[in-house]
């Protein structure tokens, strides 16, 4: 039987604000793994690792949310303009109002979509010229054909105009044309995609949606302006967080994938991984904290690591929540080698940062269960009289407008072609 979601305890209420906030901690990655990249490897490489790490995880993970939310084409491969925005809504790639997407729909073939806000970009534009067309050019042309491929593989993503903005400060951020043509060529996958496909996460199952449930529980209808995750019913938003979670660890794997061709040892390996961990587990761990009104104690950590994605889904991390600690044993995460089987009684900084973005005072103590590796380990949580400064690697990603970044009610209107 699938393990039942550690999200399940939480109202519907608070899933519709945990789904917004994952959704914003998985673009979030990037800004933590990027800049250790860059540090390695310089910014043309980490460009290419950047492409890799999104091309081989957001083909499978759109499609996987096709099919949990109903919306999948009748047809494998052969969707349609609004099902590859409905799969935009929900990807980490494009969390909601940090990126902040508009759409208009010609007809079924032919669409555009332009940003009245993106949030990546005023992050890189202090940065410069060159960051802003890595991203905005290098990055975006293969990606954004790679997330449209898994709905159709003759779909094409082309910009009307795009960053450096000229003039500056040019409003909407940009502009792009998504449209369908059995004319265009078949596109191709990386190489990394197949083996991406090949991973526990890929093939993961998950606990069916129930349809008996208040609210809806697909996205079947019609596309909308702005998606209403309250309107979702309790397990519909479940699934959605735990496919979300699965999300960023298929881009971690995609990202890791990148890296092995690149590194010079399986050490270099382990510590960029390590430290694109660090950074995003404090941030996550300080933007559900605050997203739930969590108490900065013993049990309010407890409580937030049990929610944090890198110890999610259930039925990925085996995580045992008991009332003063938590329990982790070997599952299909250790096998993808995800962000779960970095950590351990050896070395469990992620754990530490997330709990201090709590309260600095707070820290974990972390041991083996058993006499073996089989038998996992078990994280307490205790207090320190002394503060903990910030980890660096956490100090790197709060550079980010997406760190503090506040959501904002929105209206939901259905969008009919124009």
């Amino acid at each position: 039987m699938t393990p039942v979601s550690h999200y399940a305890e939480l109202t519907r209420e608070e899933l519709a604000e945990v789904v917004r906030e994952l959704l914003l901690i998985g673009q979030l990655i990037d800004r933590s793994g990027m800049a250790w990249c860059i540090s390695a490897f310089g910014r043309e490489e980490m460009l290419r690792i950047a492409i890799v790490e999104w091309a081989a995880a957001s083909p499978i993970y759109t499609r996987r949310m096709q099919t949990a939310l109903g919306y999948a084409p009748a047809v494998a491969g052969q969707g349609d303009v609004p099902t590859i925005f409905k799969g935009l809504q929900l990807d980490i790639g494009a969390p909601p109002q940090f990126m902040d997407f508009r759409y208009t729909v010609h007809d079924d073939r032919h669409g555009e979509f332009h940003l009245d806000h993106c949030g990546a970009l005023m992050d890189v534009e202090p940065m410069g010229e060159e960051y802003v067309r890595g991203m905005c050019h290098d990055i975006e042309d293969p990606t954004f054909d790679a997330t449209a491929i898994a709905t159709h593989p003759r779909a094409q993503v082309r910009p009307v105009h795009r960053p450096p903005r000229v003039p500056a400060g040019r409003t909407p951020h940009c502009r792009w044309t998504v449209t369908i043509d059995d004319t265009h060529p078949e596109a191709v996958a990386i190489p990394e995609l197949a083996v991406n496909e090949l991973s526990r996460a890929a093939r993961l199952e998950l606990a069916p949606i129930d349809p008996s449930e208040d609210g809806a529980a697909d996205y079947a209808g019609p596309l909308v302006s702005d998606l209403d995750l309250a309107a979702f019913s309790h397990s519909a938003l479940v699934r959605i967080a735990d496919e979300v979670c699965l999300q960023m660890a298929l881009l971690d794997r995609g990202f890791t994938l990148a890296l092995e061709s690149r590194v010079t040892s399986p050490e270099q390996l382990v510590d960029i991984r390590r430290k694109q961990l660090v950074g995003v587990a404090g941030i996550a761990g300080s933007r559900l904290a605050r997203a739930l009104s969590l108490p900065p104690d013993a049990k309010g950590a407890l409580r937030l690591l049990a929610l944090h994605p890198m110890l999610n889904p259930a039925a990925y991390v085996s995580v045992e929540v008991d009332t003063d600690a938590l329990i982790v044993r070997p599952s299909a995460a250790d096998e993808d080698g995800a962000w779960v089987s970095l950590i351990g009684p050896e070395w469990f900084v992620p754990l530490r940062v997330a709990v201090q973005a709590l309260d600095p005072h707070l820290d974990v103590e972390v041991g083996s269960v058993g006499d073996t590796v089989e038998d996992g380990w078990r994280v307490e949580v205790v207090r320190r009289t002394e503060p903990a400064p910030e980890a660096n690697e956490v100090a790197v990603v709060r550079f980010s407008t997406g760190a503090d970044f506040a959501f904002e009610p929105r209206r939901s209107l259905p969008i009919t072609p124009v």
